[in-house]
């Protein structure tokens, strides 16, 4: 392992709420060996937005992480030369033209008959009956696997960031990865075999087009499904969580001074959804008078750049007015999201000002709970609103 200074945590209590530690990180150890996680992380937003780019350092390539060993090597997992030929190949189902011109109005769609089911009741949890649902179907179009149900997207969606955030080695875990895994391989295969059934838009049409081997399609569709259905699902579902709980900022929105956008930004600075990057030491360096051997694992913690306070005045607040432009939400570099104007269309031009218009008089009627540190997000979030 590097000679950085050495960290130790409760698993336990970092999972239930990071940010106690990793401020103390940023502040005390900004990059530390934490024997609890096998791996030396990073913490503060300047340090992240560097040394993620130094991609001949700091690999994406990693042939024994839990990423590539349980979902296949996608795109996220390779540099250079070969990470950009599939981010080329893959560009057209997720760029921001294709965006525009095809998935918001199947995002519309999807949003008005959940909203119009939801509406009668009353009572909901924002996260099982909403945003799992819309993230789901959203992801049906965007990956070409029409004949996956939305419950379905979500159920794989989960089993595979929950194995690749496995470092503790839970067999269970690991087994709901591969049931997940196989679940997809399943769907690709029967559409595979019904192309006229696939959207021609989709990840699986385009990557087709573009020629890429098979393995690489594979991967890089569990890669969409992963990241595609959870973070969204749990931004969705958060951030109208912490616009209820800041009247005052939904009131900005509701008199025209802020948007539904500042809102998504803020919240996800604020409650990182995916708060990590694993890499992996492609040759000796040093940093900050920390030395790197080659093999070491390392973290980026993109929750603790968004909580910095050497960019963002008071980290912990929830203010939807604030600059969040320094923010490290979609990463930086080279793996910049490829997802990021899908998600901004589905979340703050369909899901949120949808949900707000449609139920009338929202409000939270529970406890929320969040949970997670590679991947955060709200267990749960009960509603209650005006039946009609």
């Amino acid at each position: 392992m590097s000679d950085a200074p050495v960290f130790n945590i409760d698993p336990a209590a970092f999972h239930a709420d990071p940010y106690p530690v990793l401020a103390r990180l940023q502040q005390e150890v900004p990059i530390a060996r934490v024997p609890e996680l096998g791996a030396t992380l990073f913490t503060r937003r300047d340090d992240i937005f560097e040394q993620e780019k130094r991609i001949d350092v700091f690999s994406s390539d990693q042939p024994d992480g839990l990423m590539t060993r349980l979902m296949g090597q996608n795109m996220m997992r390779k540099d250079g030369d070969s990470h950009q030929s599939e981010r080329r190949a893959s560009f057209a189902a997720f760029s921001p033209r294709t965006v525009r011109d095809h998935w918001t109005a199947a995002f519309r769609t999807a949003a008005q008959a959940i909203l119009e089911d939801l509406a009668p009741r009353g009572e909901a949890d924002l996260v099982r009956d909403y945003a799992m649902l819309l993230a789901g179907e959203a992801l049906r179009v965007i990956t070409g696997l029409t004949s996956m149900s939305a419950q379905e997207m979500d159920r794989c969606s989960q089993g595979m960031i929950d194995g690749i955030a496995n470092y503790t080695g839970d067999a269970e875990t690991e087994a709901r990865c591969h049931a997940a895994t196989a679940l997809i391989d399943a769907h690709i295969d029967r559409m595979m075999a019904n192309p006229d059934d696939t959207p021609e838009m989709g990840l699986l049409a385009v990557s087709q087009r573009a020629q890429l081997p098979e393995e690489t399609i594979r991967a890089n569709i569990k890669l969409a499904i992963s990241g595609g259905q959870n973070e969204p699902r749990d931004v969705i579902a958060g951030t109208a969580w912490a616009l209820l709980s800041h009247p005052d900022q939904l009131a900005l929105i509701r008199a025209g001074t802020a948007t539904w956008q500042d809102a998504f930004a803020e919240y996800a600075r604020w409650i990182a959804p995916i708060g990590m990057s694993p890499r992996e030491v492609a040759r000796a360096a040093t940093v900050r008078d920390v030395h790197f051997e080659p093999g070491e694992r390392v973290f980026f913690m993109f929750g603790a750049a968004n909580r910095d306070p050497a960019h963002f005045a008071e980290p912990e607040r929830f203010d939807i007015t604030r600059d969040t432009s320094a923010a490290l939400t979609f990463g930086a570099g080279p793996h910049f999201c490829a997802g990021a104007a899908a998600s901004r269309a589905l979340i703050s031009e369909v899901a949120l000002p949808m949900l707000f218009e449609r139920l009338e008089g929202l409000e939270i009627a529970g406890e929320v709970d969040f949970v997670g540190w590679a991947f955060r997000g709200p267990k749960r979030v009960p509603v209650r609103w005006q039946a009609r």
